[in-house]
């Protein structure tokens, strides 16, 4: 057996022994009973976050589904998207979203930092990131009716990458 050989068997061994180790010493649980029952709090739903209907109004775009993609918005900003929705036709406008949407390969989402907006409402930055370039978003999103719904959208810019999407790892 050669060198390389021996160290691969070696490190396969010491591996397979970590994960035994860890495996037999995690804690064992066991499911609730009446003595332990379960908090309530642990188990309330909270409702999808701000973050949470960003990810689902670009799934539904991706999707190429038009009303679902359209049920994220509200105000003015909803009004102009229904608008040119209704100008172009469904079939167009899901073509349109499909394709805007479909060379994004990944996605990143996170709170602006520094003061709040106004009661019920938050801001986002969005990111997508496509294989040539990173484009960040700052959206304006308020709680109508117990759903988050994005009211406003700050002009795209683009973000300086660093490493590319796709290069390989040297």
């Amino acid at each position: 057996m050669n060198r390389a050989r021996q160290a691969q068997t070696i490190t396969a061994v010491v591996l397979t022994a970590l994960v035994l180790f860890l495996i037999t010493r995690r804690p064992r649980t066991t499911a609730p009973t009446e003595a332990s029952p379960v908090p309530v709090a642990a188990t309330a739903p909270t409702g999808p976050t701000a973050q949470d209907t960003v990810y689902a109004m670009l799934d539904a775009a991706r999707a190429g589904d038009g009303a679902a993609y359209l049920r994220y918005f509200d105000g003015e900003l909803a009004a102009g998207l229904r608008q040119s929705a209704t100008e172009q036709g469904a079939a167009p406008f899901s073509q349109y979203l499909k394709e805007s949407h479909a060379p994004v390969k990944g996605i990143a989402v996170s709170e602006v930092p520094g003061a709040p907006g106004a009661a019920g409402e938050t801001r986002l930055r969005v990111e997508l990131v496509y294989a040539d370039r990173n484009e960040a978003q700052v959206m304006h999103l308020a709680k109508a009716g117990g759903e988050w719904k994005i009211i406003k959208l700050e002009t795209a810019s683009r973000v300086k990458t660093l490493v590319p999407y796709g290069t390989p790892v040297q």
